[in-house]
C-alpha cells in the first residue's frame, strides 16, 4: 500500500505544470561545514576499460563482495539493451547478482512517456529495495533528469535509490552516470570557453542532477581527457559551489563520508574555492586551490587534507623549496596557448611542482572559424588567463616508472582573469 501511495502521489505531481517551474537546487552556503556523503558513491570518469579490474572489482567489494545484489539502470544510453547488459555482465564476472531494469526511452519500442512509467514500476522499486548497489551507465545524462527526476520531482525508482544510499548502499555511475551525482549537472555544454563566458542556460547547458553527493560537491567526468577544468570552474562560480571534483577517464572516485579515494588508470582534479575571492563581471577569481589526486591517493574534504600512496610517501616530497633543487623535467613551457587542451592542466601542474618555475600561465579562448565568431558567443574577443603558482601550501610527490612519472599535487594556487584577445589572432606570413 505504501508503494502504491508513492506512485499515485508522483503521478499527481507530474500532472501539475507548476511542478516544472522550480529553480535548480542551490548548493549549501559557503560557510557551512562539509556534510558527509551518505553510503558510498562511486563516480567513474567514463571510458572505463573492460580490463580495469581494480575499479570494477572494487565496486562489487564495496557492495558486499561476491553475492552482492546490484541493479543496472541504463536510462541515459542510446543503446540501453546492449550497454546495460554489458555493465551487468562486468559486475557478474566479479561475483555480483545483477538485475537490468528496462527504464530507458531509447529501448526498442519505448518512449519518454513509457520510460517515466517504468520509473514508477513497483517491481523495479522492489528490486532496488532488495539490492545493495545501483549502477548507472553512460550516455546522455539529460535522460536521467528527464526520466527519473522530471521537473525536480523524484520518481519512485529514484526515491528507492536514495533510500538504498541512506542505508549504506553503493551508488555507482560512469560518464553520464557520474555527472548525475551532483545536485546541478551539465546537461549539454560542449564548449568550456562559452561556459566561462556565462553561457549556462537552465534546461540547455545545465540541469538538475540527482544529488547523490549532496549540495556542496560538484562532479564532472571525462575530465583531463576533454580539458574540462574551465567549464567546471565557471559552473562552480555561477552556482556557488566551493568544491569540485573532475574525474578522468578509466578512473573512479570513491566517496565515503567526507573522504575521496582515487582508483584507476589516472586520477582526478580537485578545485577548492573556500578561500577564493571573486571580482564582478566575467570570471575573475583568485586563490583557487587546485589539487591532482593520483591513483591510490585520498583527500578528506572536511579537513582539507590529502594523503598519497605509501610508495610516494616513502620516496619523499618533491623538494622544490630546498636550495639547489634541480628539476629533472626538460623543455619547461612558461605558458600554454590552450590550457583547456587534452591533459594540459595536468602537464602544467606537473611542471609547476617538478620544474624551475614558480608560475605557469595558460590561455583559454575560442578561435573564430573562417573569421566569424560562434553564433552564441556573447563576447568574441573575451579570453581567460590561467595562472598556476606554487606557494607555501603547495606539495608534490612523484613516483618513477618505466614510462615516466605519476604525480600527486596538493594545493597549488590558481588565479583566473578575463583578457581581451586580438582579432584576428593571427595572419598569414609574411
Amino acid at each position: 500500500m505504501k508503494t502504491v501511495s508513492i506512485l499515485l502521489l508522483w503521478a499527481a505531481q507530474l500532472a501539475t505544470p507548476a511542478a516544472y517551474a522550480d529553480a535548480l537546487a542551490a548548493p549549501a552556503p559557503a560557510s557551512a561545514p562539509f556534510q558527509p556523503v551518505a553510503g558510498t558513491v562511486v563516480a567513474l570518469g567514463g571510458a572505463v576499460r573492460f580490463d580495469n579490474e581494480a575499479v570494477r572489482q572494487r565496486i562489487v567489494e564495496l557492495a558486499g563482495g561476491p553475492g552482492a545484489r546490484f541493479v543496472v539502470i541504463p536510462t541515459s544510453s542510446s543503446y540501453p539493451e546492449s550497454t546495460g547488459e554489458d555493465a551487468a555482465q562486468e559486475l557478474r564476472r566479479r561475483g555480483a547478482q545483477v538485475e537490468l531494469l528496462k527504464i530507458a526511452p531509447r529501448w526498442a519500442g519505448e518512449t519518454l512517456e513509457s520510460a517515466r512509467r517504468a520509473a514508477a514500476n513497483p517491481d523495479y522499486v522492489a528490486k532496488i529495495n532488495a539490492a545493495s548497489g545501483v549502477y548507472f551507465t553512460g550516455g546522455a545524462q539529460e535522460r536521467y533528469a528527464d526520466v527519473l527526476n522530471p521537473g525536480g520531482i523524484a520518481s519512485p525508482v529514484l526515491q528507492a535509490v536514495r533510500a538504498l544510499q541512506a542505508r549504506g548502499g553503493v551508488v555507482a555511475g560512469t560518464s553520464a552516470g557520474a555527472a548525475i551525482m551532483s545536485s546541478v549537472m551539465f546537461r549539454d555544454a560542449l564548449n568550456p570557453v562559452l561556459v566561462l563566458k556565462g553561457v549556462m542556460r537552465e534546461g540547455k547547458e545545465i540541469e538538475r542532477g540527482l544529488g547523490f553527493v549532496g549540495e556542496q560537491l560538484f562532479i564532472d567526468q571525462h575530465f583531463l581527457k576533454r580539458g574540462r577544468v574551465g567549464r567546471m570552474l565557471g559552473l562552480m562560480l555561477a552556482k556557488g559551489y566551493k568544491l569540485g571534483l573532475g574525474v578522468d577517464e578509466n578512473t573512479a572516485a570513491i566517496i565515503q563520508g567526507s573522504e575521496i579515494e582515487i582508483v584507476g588508470a589516472t586520477g582526478a582534479l580537485l578545485l577548492d574555492l573556500r578561500s577564493a575571492t571573486q571580482e564582478p563581471g566575467p570570471v575573475n577569481v583568485r586563490n583557487v586551490r587546485i589539487s591532482y589526486l593520483d591513483n591510490g591517493d585520498r583527500y578528506d574534504l572536511a579537513r582539507s587534507q590529502g594523503q598519497v600512496v605509501a610508495a610516494k610517501q616513502a620516496k619523499g616530497e618533491i623538494k622544490f623549496r630546498q636550495p639547489g633543487f634541480a628539476s629533472e623535467l626538460e623543455n619547461i613551457r612558461p605558458a600554454y596557448t590552450d590550457i583547456l587542451g587534452e591533459n594540459t592542466i595536468l602537464r602544467a601542474l606537473s611542471q609547476l611542482v617538478d620544474g624551475p618555475r614558480t608560475q605557469i600561465t595558460g590561455l583559454a579562448f575560442d578561435l573564430p572559424q573562417a573569421g566569424a565568431p560562434l553564433a552564441n558567443d556573447p563576447a568574441p574577443t573575451l579570453g581567460f588567463e590561467f595562472v598556476l603558482r606554487r606557494d607555501e601550501r603547495t606539495h608534490g610527490w612523484d613516483s618513477a616508472g618505466i614510462d615516466g612519472k605519476d604525480y600527486s599535487i596538493f594545493d597549488a594556487r590558481l588565479d583566473v582573469r578575463p583578457v581581451r584577445m586580438n582579432t584576428p589572432i593571427y595572419q598569414a606570413w609574411p
